[in-house]
Formats: C-alpha cells, structure tokens, sequence
C-alpha cells in the first residue's frame, strides 16, 4: 500500500519554536515516546520515555554501492564498528524539526552515490488528534512514515528493544512475527507484525511509571524484510548487506541480556534506469506502533471495583483485527486530524502569534498522552493520569488546568473526564461533603479514597468541578463544538468500520460521532439532563464553599508545592465564583428559588473579596488576605469570563438575605479560622457584572509591570511559574499585556534547558530550567488552550466584555513602592468587621 505522504507533510510546516523536546510516538501513558534534546540532531542520544528514560528506538539509512551508513534516530551506530572494510560511519545533513498538533518530521539530505544526487529523507510521526472521531482517538497507536525523495537508492532500517513493555530491564520479555495474509474483505494490507511482551506480566501495575501488562505491536508492510536477535549483531547485518535476514531469535531474555531488538528493513529504489541522468522520485514505507492493553485500569464504578476495557474493543474482537484496521486507516485518520491541526494553526496564529500557533500544537499530544479511553461508544469515559507530580488517577486539579483543551477540541471529552468523578461520589463511595481531589493514589488503579484521606483541598476542588461543570453545560447548551469536531470524511478516502452498524446510534459507517444517539448529546436539554443528574453533588459542593470559600482556612490549593496557607486570595475567589457557578446550574435545571439564593450569596462575596484581597492602594491582589506587602497571579478570574459572568446583561437583583439555617453557618468567622463558616451579608446589586471591569484592568497592569525574561511568575514568594496559569491570566488582559506574557513564554521554550516533554513549573530568571521541583509531560498544557477556548466562549462575547482594557495603555507601576505601601498599613480597620 502507498501512502499519500504529501497530504501528510502538508500538516507541519515550519515551526518557530526550538523546544528542547519534542513528542514522536504519543498517545497515552505508556506509548509515550519523545524526541530527546531535539535540538541537537536526533542520532546524539536515544529517544526516551516522558520520565526521561531511555527507549530503544532507532533508525539509518544506507546508500548501496558506497559503503556508507547513516544514523537517523537514536544511537544504532554505538553497536557498528569504526573501522570496518565492509562499511563506514557517516552523518546526514539535518534539516531540522518541524511539527503541528498530530505530526512531528524530521528531516535530513542524505548523499547519493554521486555528488548532485542526494536523497531527501523525512521521518514523519503521525499520533493523530480527531475530535470527530473518538474511536480513532481510543485506538492506542501511532504511525511513522520513512518518505525518501531523490534519484539514489536507499536502504532504511528500525528496530525496537523491550523498554516499550516494561521498565525494568531485568524482567524476561517474549516475541512472536505475526504475518497476515488478506484475502478481501474491509482491509487490503498484508502486514506483518512483531509482538513484544514480557514473559510474565503484571496486570495494572508500573515500574517506573512504565506499564508491565501489554503487548506491543510493531508493524509494517508485507513487503519490507523483518529479523530479530542481538542489537550488535542486527544493526551490522544491515551496515554491511543493506537488508535483513527474513529470520526469528526464538530465545526469549531479559530486555539487556544480548538486548534483543525487533527489526524491519525497507529497499527504495529511485535510481534511474538511464545512468547519469537524475530524475527525483517518491517512495515511502509505513510502521505503527500499538500498545495493547485489557484491561486498561480498575476502577471503583457504581457497581464496585470494575476492570475497565479498552473503548476500541467495542469495535474490534481481537488485537490482530484492531491492527490491521488502524494500518489501513491511514489516510482517514491523517486527514482527520490534518482538518484538527490546520484549524487550531489558523485559530492561534489569528488569537496569538505564530509562537502561540506553535505553543498550542506542542501541547496538544501531550495532554491527551495522559488520557486512556474506555467504556462503550454510547457511554465513553476518559482516564487520565496525573504524569509526573505523584501519578494519582483522575486529578480533579489536574483535570481543571487542561480543561480548556477540551472546550476548545471537543467539550464530550470533558464530560468523560468528568463522569468517574460524579459516578463513584453519587455512588456513596467518598465519605466527604467536598469534592473528592483524586479517584486513586496512584494510576491505573483508581479504587478511591473511602476513608476520606485523600490530598486535601476541598475549596479548590470544589470550586473547580462546578465551574467545569456549568462550562460543559454551556457548551452543550449553545453547542459550541468547534467545526473540526464536526469534520465528515466527505471528500476524503474513508476507510470503513465494519463494526460500525453494531453502533450506528453512536458512529456513522466511517466510525465518526454522531451525538445524538450518545449517552451525552447536545441542546438546552441535554445540558439540563446531565447536570440534573449530579445535583445533589453541585449543591452538596455549594454548600462547602458556602461556609468556607469567603476567607479560606489554612489548606492547600492546586499549587501544592508552596505549601498550605491560610486566607489565599486566588483560592477564595476559585470558591466564589463556583458559588456563582452553582446559581447557574440551579437555574439551568429548574431551581430558581436555589438559583437566587446563590447568586445573593455569590455577590455578597464578591464584595468582600475585594475588600480583603485588594492592596490598599488598589494596584494587586494580595497573595493572602493578611500578608500584606505580598501579590498574586489571580488565575481564577478567567473563570469568571469563560462562564459569561463579565458580560454585561440586566438581570433581577435579589435582595432576599440568605437562608442562614438552610446554608448550615454556624458562628461568624474571622481571618485565619474560616473553618468556623462565614455568614454571608445581605447583597445590594450596584451593577450587572459579578466582578468589575477596575479588577481585570488593575491585574492587567500589575502582569504588565512583574513580567520577568521568561514569563509572570506565580506570586512574590518565588520567581518561579506555572505556564498553564500564566495563559488562564494572560487571557483576561490587556492585548498589549497578553503578548508580552506569550512573547516571554516563547522566549523560554526556545531557551530553556529544561531536558523534558513541556513542564509547567520553571523559573523566569536564569536559565528557566526547573525551581528544584521536576515536573513533565503533565497534561495541564492544555490550559495553553485558554485563549482559544474563551474566545469560543458567550457566543463571541467574552473576549468582546474585554475589550475596554485595551482603551489604555498599561499604567506605570512602581511595584516596590506599591508593596511598601501595602506594608506600611496594619489593615486591621480593613478586616475588622468580621
């Protein structure tokens, strides 16, 4: 089968951006293969793992007749000797890295056997994004197409070693070649395929984060030769002969006992058949690369602790069926994501710069390489492992940075996310009246917290699940799924699923969504079903802020590595603004009198806030409401924007003071003791925004003036940041403001030496590397979504709300002074009424 490589290079174009690391083969938490110090060429070090580790993946190409050997990708040419009559050692010229959302390439000119006759050779990794179709995204495969150009012959070889099926390479690993032999039907691709497993495996367990249960599968066209056997003695067969020996090891080892690898070998022939005459030809070969695995997780559903299938498995009996389909569906899946990945290069570029055309689409892998899809087609759920920071299952903090990924890609995916977290709550399973923080203390194993021992920061969460919670619900409302999450396979050469008749309610004959017979669809109805069904849980979670989110006690919030503080500015606004969620969703299902209640309170709050959070001299918000001389990155404003709270509208202003009794207060709180509960004040409506234009402009001002060589930093304790909150920030400022803080973060990226797949967690100064904490790979990128996902927002009108900040220019601020002030007043007479 020839594959169209052309529709597929048309995907990534150049990049601006020189990032460190780059993502080759992603698609969950286990088939995570990345591109290490990709500014340096690809044949320096090995590929690795997102922890860092080594992954034995290589690639060369040789030109017959010339006796020379190149290395592509990893370091097959430490196992070739330097001084061989029979073959030498040479470099390519590399042509750099470019990559888009789906595909990242890598590029080289490679000499031929004459002077003027070089081949130009691309290494194109394809882990397609398809919000249209999320069976494709289920599947747990990627595909890398070698295209070589020119008018020389070349020989290309790959192998892979066991470090994809575990992480300890002491363990046994076994190997079988599968060949199958298509006689008609859907697919038409003989391939043949190796299966990589260990010996012995362990289901849903890790060793250094790598699973030890699965098989992979490495695949290729019939045609191409195949061996397996030492790594050594493989990679000089192919220096010396070009081709490989069609032959097994039957010896089953450890994964570094003479370190067996899976090889395939591929001829092109370009020469012309006129000797001295060149003219360019195209030839191109295919490999995909799946990992297998059933189950994919426990977990503590409704029904008690459920080993939990793949969603693919819904449409597939076997692996070998999953396989073949997935090699076949090319075309499909690469032009399916190329309409995801042209759509999100127009939309940031247009939103941003190039830079943040290039920031978005390297995040994108990365956020769904922490995702395992599951369930059935008509009910779906989304898994997802907190990479990096300590592994728990289903982090509702986690899930709240990335969020805005999945309101811009596909709001459904948000709603799986969200489902095992209101599933096992609504099930009784969590003892708490506050938003559990994880579904599990370590992925895959998501069997709860029935103590009520989980990481604890009950504000933060459940201020998070309800402002996700009416944010999905608008979404649905207005159904305001992007047109790539919509995409048809008219026009393009479909690949069929057979088993798409079983689930015509749910997939079209193609295998793309069709909403209307899901457990989720779409409409004012819709958004009402799916909240109506969680109440209890939204009013449950209320009723916590209620007492303890105007002046939070000494806990810790999403940014835990700070550590606990009492007071925080940011976390009370996070619960106030989920108490105004709450009103929403109230009214949304019918609760109007509960609706009213909680936009009084909301109010009230909001008042308060900025009476305690504010400077006195109104230029920032304080980190702490009694630590004075201190500021902040308010980061939860843009939740108040991204739920059309800043868009003006009349509304009924409710006087009625709250039902204190029905909110459960106890006695009057005051600054350091907000687990005593607050009573909330009786509101008196001055306007129709819940938050004032005078905040957003004074924090747009201050970003403007603490801005530092690569990037906002978090708040006056460090000089570190967190890149998904700097775009949650930098999305409800100024235009001017905004590009300073995009233009600083792009300035990293191509500076800093941080060594692994795009932390969020850097230093501004220096060298931007990392502030003693190690974070990677974490899918909380998606908050780099923020911009794309409010501009989707109140129909337009959200990012409209804000355009009086661009009026002005920022002001001048003196931020020593302005903190010396700060600290200068006790601000006793400022808390002194509560």
């Amino acid at each position: 089968m020839r594959f169209d490589f052309l529709a597929l290079a048309a995907l990534a174009g150049a990049s601006t951006l020189t990032p460190n690391v780059v993502p080759l083969i992603v698609r969950n938490p286990y088939l995570s293969t990345w591109l290490y110090h990709a500014r340096d060429a690809p044949w320096e070090n090995w590929p690795m793992f997102w922890t860092g580790a080594h992954v034995g993946f290589s690639v060369m190409a040789a030109v017959p007749g010339t006796g020379k050997v190149y290395p592509l990708l990893g370091r097959p040419h430490d196992s070739l000797s330097s001084d061989h009559k029979l073959y030498k050692i040479a470099y390519p010229e590399y042509l750099g890295t470019t990559f888009d959302a789906s595909t990242t390439n890598l590029t080289y000119s490679i000499p031929g056997s004459s002077s003027d006759h070089s081949v130009q050779v691309t290494l194109s990794f394809l882990s397609p994004i398809t919000p249209s179709s999320t069976f494709r995204q289920s599947i747990p495969a990627a595909y890398l197409t070698v295209v070589a150009e020119g008018c020389t012959n070349l020989d290309i070889y790959t192998d892979i070693n066991g470090e994809w099926v575990t992480g300890n390479r002491d363990n046994t690993i076994k190997w079988d070649l599968f060949e199958s032999k298509h006689t008609g039907g859907n697919s038409s691709t003989p391939i043949k395929t190796w299966k990589v497993a260990r010996s012995n495996e362990q289901l849903l367990t890790e060793w250094a984060d790598r699973a030890e249960w699965g098989t992979l599968h490495f695949s290729a066209p019939a045609d191409v030769r195949h061996q397996s056997g030492t790594s050594a003695l493989l990679r000089q067969q192919f220096a010396e002969k070009g081709y490989l020996k069609n032959v097994v090891d039957t010896l089953f080892r450890r994964v570094m006992d003479d370190e067996p690898v899976f090889a395939f070998s591929k001829s092109f022939k370009l020469a012309s058949d006129t000797k001295g005459s060149c003219s360019a030809k195209q030839d191109s070969v295919a490999f995909t690369f799946a990992l297998v695995q059933d189950p994919v997780v426990q977990f503590a559903s409704a029904r008690g602790l459920t080993l939990m299938k793949p969603l693919w498995q819904s449409y597939f009996s076997t692996a070998d069926e999953l396989i073949a389909y997935h090699y076949d569906d090319f075309k499909t899946a690469s032009a399916l994501a190329r309409n995801y990945s042209e759509s999100l290069a127009r939309d940031a570029y247009e939103s941003g710069s190039r830079e943040y055309q290039d920031i978005a689409a390297l995040s994108a892998r990365q956020v769904l390489g922490a995702t395992q899809f599951s369930g059935t087609p008509d009910d779906p759920i989304l898994f997802l492992k907190e990479i990096s920071s300590n592994g728990n299952f289903q982090t509702v903090d986690v899930i709240f940075p990335a969020f805005p990924f999945f309101l811009y890609t596909n709001p459904r995916w948000l709603a799986y996310l969200l489902e095992p977290l209101l599933e096992h709550q609504l099930s009784g399973q969590y003892p708490n009246d506050y938003s559990m923080h994880d579904l599990g203390a370590h992925f895959p194993n998501a069997t709860g917290h029935a103590d009520g021992n989980d990481e604890y920061m009950p504000v933060e969460e459940c201020g998070n699940m309800l402002i996700m919670g009416l944010a999905l619900a608008n979404a649905l409302r207005y159904d305001t799924e992007p047109a790539f999450a919509k995409a048809t396979t008219a026009g393009i050469e479909a690949n069929s699923l057979p088993s798409a008749k079983r689930w015509r309610k749910t997939v079209d004959e193609y295998g793309v969504d069709i909403h209307e017979g899901m457990k989720i669809s779409t409409g004012p109805k819709a958004a009402e079903k799916w909240l109506s069904r969680s109440y209890k849980l939204w009013k449950q979670w209320t009723g916590y802020l209620v007492r303890e989110s105007l002046i939070p006690h000494n806990q810790l919030c999403t940014d835990d590595f700070a550590g606990w503080l009492a007071n925080q500015t940011n976390l009370a606004l996070k619960g106030i603004v989920g108490i105004k969620a709450m009103s929403e969703i109230a009214d949304i299902v019918g609760e109007k009198e509960e609706a009213s209640y909680y936009q009084n309170i909301s109010k009230t709050y909001i008042e308060k806030w900025q009476e305690y959070g504010i400077s006195r001299d109104q230029t920032h918000a304080k980190l702490a409401y009694t630590w004075y001389g201190s500021w902040t990155t308010i980061y939860n404003l843009y939740a108040d924007s991204l739920l059309c709270f800043h868009v003006s509208k009349q509304e009924e202003s409710n006087s009625k003071p709250p039902n204190q009794e029905e909110a459960g207060f106890r006695r009057k709180g005051r600054p350091g003791h907000g687990q005593q509960g607050q009573i909330p004040l009786q509101y008196k409506p001055k306007d129709d925004l819940f938050i004032p234009n005078k905040v957003y402009q004074m924090q747009s001002d201050w970003y403007h003036a603490v801005l530092q060589k690569y990037g906002l930093p978090l708040d006056s304790r460090h000089l570190y940041t967190k890149s998904d909150w700097e775009f949650f920030a930098a999305a409800v400022t100024s235009k001017k403001t905004r590009t300073e803080i995009l233009t600083t973060v792009a300035k990293w990226v191509n500076e800093t030496e941080t060594d692994r797949p795009f932390t969020d967690l850097y230093d501004t100064e220096g060298n931007g590397g990392y502030p003693g904490i190690f974070f990677m790979a974490r899918p909380v990128v998606g908050g780099h979504f923020a911009f794309l996902a409010l501009e989707r927002a109140c129909g337009g009108k959200a990012i409209e709300a804000l355009s009086f900040l661009d009026k002005q220019p920022p002001k001048n601020i003196n931020v020593e002074l302005a903190l010396m002030a700060d600290v200068s007043t006790s601000g006793k007479d400022q808390l002194k009424d509560l």
